[in-house]
């Protein structure tokens, strides 16, 4: 007689949107952190995560990979272009969703995704050189997030908190402060926008403090997945 093999509950994916300056990675950093900390198995993969369980060599690939996306001088990644950045950039999210966030997630693993994708749909969404329907189509395929906290927060308060910024955050439209809060506030208004009609949880945090972020996503955390910390 034959039993049914019992089954691993899958995890869940929790993710962070925002401009430059929200607060995402502190709040990923904190969430993460208090999960395990009552007894739940939980990772955080953020934009640097290149690390694969057991496979060396797949790691070393990733990480390779990630060097090229990320860790390159600001001169050579302008003069590569947006169409270029759009599919390099589909191509990390493509291999650590595959190799690190899906794996986990079939572990019953939750995985706080620090660098969602959703943020650069939105910059591609103002941006003169490659389509923003391009951009929806070539990163479709990643995991949809079980809850996705939209940090909302207007950009020169983003800028107050951040104290610098690379070109990247002004668009490479200029160095001074007026061309980051410019360019991010545009930004904000695609992110506003998608919020609207796709599922976001938003949270104003603007004028909030840490603690209180923190306790305002634990609540949503457990309203909305079941997840108490």
């Amino acid at each position: 007689m034959t039993g049914n093999t019992p089954t691993t509950p899958t995890g869940r994916l929790i993710a962070f949107v925002g401009g430059d300056g929200a607060g995402k990675s502190t709040l990923a950093t904190r969430l993460h952190q208090a999960l395990n900390d009552v007894g739940h198995t939980a990772v955080l993969v953020g934009k640097h995560t290149t690390g694969i369980p057991a496979d060396p060599e797949l790691s070393a690939y990733l990480d390779r990979l990630n060097e090229l996306v990320y860790r390159r001088d600001a001169r050579v990644a302008k003069a590569c272009g947006d169409h270029y950045w759009l599919l390099a950039l589909a191509s990390w999210y493509t291999l650590q969703d595959r190799l690190v966030v899906r794996p986990a997630l079939a572990d019953g693993t939750h995985v706080v995704l620090d660098n969602a994708h959703h943020k650069i749909l939105a910059r591609y969404a103002v941006g003169p050189e490659a389509p923003a329907h391009l951009a929806e189509r070539v990163f479709a395929h990643l995991a949809e997030p079980d809850l996705l906290f939209f940090l909302d927060i207007g950009a020169r308060e983003a800028l107050a908190r951040k104290g610098s910024f690379s070109s990247l955050e002004t668009g490479h439209s200029g160095g001074g402060d007026e061309d980051f809060i410019r360019y991010q506030d545009t930004v904000l208004d695609q992110m506003r926008e998608r919020a609207s009609y796709g599922g976001w949880l938003r949270l104003d945090v603007a004028g909030m403090g840490r603690d209180d972020v923190f306790k305002a996503a634990a609540d949503e955390l457990a309203a909305r997945l079941h997840l108490t910390v």
